[in-house]
């Protein structure tokens, strides 16, 4: 699979999920078929927000999706290690950053409140988007926020440009929306 194909795939699988017609999965025999080890067709970073569930808004079964997920969808050492893992190691041919609409960190950063220190290091990494569209509106920061964090996975990961480069990886930037619980393509 490559990634338009496996852009596709997503793409099918959110129209399932939106319609509410997820296909029946058979758990048991995916966990089996995956005991050994994983061959996800994507990988994933998006918020750890709990609406947003990768397996379910894309109709997905056990081992398909390598996830990686923290709020805001912020690039950290470990994140970027992670995303690496999947894209170099799990020949994932697709990488998505998938942010969604009324995220909590965008919109705590965009306010600019005080928070504890650990909560205070995710502000930190979503006020370059702020510093760009806070002015705009959170939507509009959340979208930036996905720019942002895709150029920073791209400006730190040799391992990504490279793959990008000789096309065994294609990057997409998403937004997931609660309403109707569709996924738009930003990029």
């Amino acid at each position: 699979m490559n990634g338009e194909e496996a852009l596709k795939r997503l793409l099918d699988g959110n129209k399932k999920y939106m319609s509410g017609t997820l296909a029946a999965k058979d758990v048991k025999k995916a966990r089996e078929a995956t005991k050994n080890g994983q061959h996800p067709f994507v990988t994933i970073l998006c918020c750890s927000d709990s609406r947003v569930p990768p397996e379910l808004v894309f109709d997905a079964n056990v081992g398909e999706i390598f996830i990686v997920r923290n709020a805001g969808n912020c690039v950290d050492t470990l994140t970027l290690g992670s995303i690496e893992y999947g894209v170099e190691h799990l020949h994932t041919p697709l990488l998505v950053v998938l942010g969604h609409e009324k995220c909590g960190a965008v919109t705590a950063a965009c306010q600019g409140n005080v928070c504890p220190p650990n909560i205070a290091a995710i502000m930190e990494k979503i006020k370059p988007a702020v510093d760009k569209k806070g002015n705009e509106g959170v939507e509009q920061t959340i979208v930036c926020n996905l720019d942002v964090v895709s150029n920073e996975i791209r400006r730190r990961s040799e391992i990504v440009r490279h793959l990008e480069k000789e096309k065994k990886l294609k990057v997409v930037e998403m937004k997931y929306y609660f309403e109707d619980g569709r996924v738009e393509i930003i990029a």
